[in-house]
């Protein structure tokens, strides 16, 4: 036994020594993340030459669709920046967020007086009014029930009395349906010409129908005139919380009532900006099963709606939109499989009907990153529509901190990321800023090298899994021929 017990562990020891880099091995054929020994220009297919002024320490470039369709990754992992020595300054890619954009907007108001006399001299809230509008909804004329009105003028008579105003502020030559309404924000008087000084405090109330009131603001306007500089100090606005309205009630609770030269509404609109979206059309091509049409687009087009343009003037397609994932074969050694995967299924339609054309319109979709879309009709048609892929493209901001000019190189497999956090190029950069830099001007795409057919997914897996299958095969014959040696060895002892 003293014998045995040596030489069994020599045999394992020789055993392990020759398993684990074998299993090592087997670790490093399976292993695909290992960055790139080199990273210079000419390791990537494309290229576009960025110019810049030389005035701007960090610039910008909207990526065209030269860079979606050429790229190799989906998250444009294979993008590079390099200057004329070769070095490659820090860049980021973004999306730029939609800015809401504001507008000012000033117009006249008209202005229809209220008067009374007699046992009617009471606010204008109180009184009976006589309201005429025509079919669009202008005010016309305004009159109290038990006194000849006005329209637009003071009336006649030495007993009127001035005791409130009705405002029209409907703008000539816009529609003004309630969705379509701008939203008030102040309203801005002028004095008649001759006076200088002027003090009140006025109740402003608001309505849509004439019918119904809301009071809103209640303010304070003056006019005084510094004696000393000639110079008038006025408060003559009324502010409130931005509000969509027809018509005013204007009223006084202190100071004589008074017809203003002009009153004008302010109104500030808020409108969001529709980001800038790219479009690419696609004819097809035959499918990977009958019936099908393929699209071939690139991968790294990151699509967010999608289009179908007939030929035909009638046509109506129910159909499902998706790609193609390839699976490998089974049992291994078998040609792989196509499975059409569907991504959203809708009718589209172009029909002429009375003259007008009516067809489907864009079908926002879930952001697919596909190299082939494949529409899979749900009848039979001979139509071949043309596919548009529709998709927000991101924007490469850079440090210009080598010679320029620049390069931007894309179009290489397998490798990792170069692009850095924005905050780490544009530091302390505003939206506003962001939006507002230099934008750099490419030029004319540059082939540096054919590209080679890449392996798919499909096939590189079922590749590696024959790698890994004979690899295990190998070991597990190298174990039992060390099995069978140290069977013949202890055989031999036993003797």
């Amino acid at each position: 036994m003293v014998k045995i017990v040596p030489g069994y562990f020599l045999s394992i020891t020789v055993l392990s020594a020759i398993l684990y880099p074998l299993a090592g091995l087997s670790a490093t054929f399976a292993d695909d993340d290992k960055p790139p020994l080199s990273d210079m220009p000419s390791d990537y297919s494309y290229a576009l030459t960025l110019s810049v002024t030389g005035k701007q320490g960090v610039v910008s470039f909207r990526l065209p669709q030269a860079v979606y369709l050429n790229a190799r990754s989906a998250d444009l992992n294979d993008l590079r920046v390099f200057d004329a020595a070769g070095g490659k300054p820090p860049f980021a890619l973004y999306l730029p967020t939609p800015q809401n954009r504001t507008q000012k907007q000033s117009w006249p108001v008209k202005q229809f007086p209220v008067n009374a006399s007699g046992p009617q001299t009471q606010p204008v809230d109180a009184l009976d009014l006589d309201i005429r509008t025509s079919a669009d909804g202008a005010l016309l004329s305004v009159k109290t029930k038990s006194h000849k009105g006005t329209t637009g003028t003071q009336a006649a008579g030495d007993d009127a009395v001035l005791t409130g105003l009705i405002l029209d502020l409907g703008r000539p030559g816009h529609l003004e349906k309630s969705e379509m309404k701008p939203l008030v924000s102040a309203l801005r008087f002028s004095l008649p010409p001759g006076k200088h000084t002027y003090s009140a405090q006025v109740w402003l109330e608001v309505s849509n129908n004439l019918k119904q009131w809301e009071m809103i603001a209640a303010a304070e306007l003056n006019w005084l005139v510094d004696t000393q500089t000639s110079e008038t100090l006025a408060n003559d606005r009324i502010e409130f919380e931005p509000r969509a309205f027809r018509y005013a009630r204007l009223s006084w609770r202190s100071g004589e009532p008074l017809r203003f030269a002009a009153i004008t509404a302010e109104s500030i609109e808020q409108t969001a900006e529709t980001p800038s979206m790219d479009k690419l059309a696609i004819k097809p091509v035959a499918g990977k099963k009958p019936d099908d049409l393929m699209y071939s687009a690139g991968i790294a087009i990151p699509v967010e709606k999608i289009d179908l343009r007939f030929s035909e003037p009638n046509i109506v397609l129910p159909a499902q939109v998706g790609t193609y994932r390839e699976l490998p074969g089974k049992p291994i050694g078998k040609p792989n499989e196509w499975v059409f995967q569907p991504l959203t299924r809708t009718v589209f339609y172009q029909i002429t009907q009375a003259g007008q054309a009516r067809r489907s319109s864009e079908l926002s979709v879930p952001l697919s990153h596909y190299a082939e879309w494949v529409v899979h009709p749900q009848t039979p048609t001979a139509s071949k529509p043309e596919l548009s892929l529709i998709w927000q493209p991101a924007t490469l901001v850079f440090l210009a901190s080598g010679p320029p000019p620049y390069t931007l190189a894309f179009g290489r497999d397998t490798i990792n990321s170069g692009a850095a956090d924005l905050s780490q190029v544009a530091p302390g950069f505003t939206v506003q800023e962001l939006l507002q830099l230099e934008q750099a001007q490419a030029g004319p795409l540059q082939i540096r090298r054919t590209a080679t057919e890449n392996d798919s997914a499909a096939t590189t897996a079922k590749n590696s899994a024959q790698t890994r299958t004979l690899i295990l095969w190998g070991v597990l014959l190298l174990g039992v021929a060390m099995l069978g040696a140290m069977a013949w060895r202890l055989f031999k002892q036993m003797k």
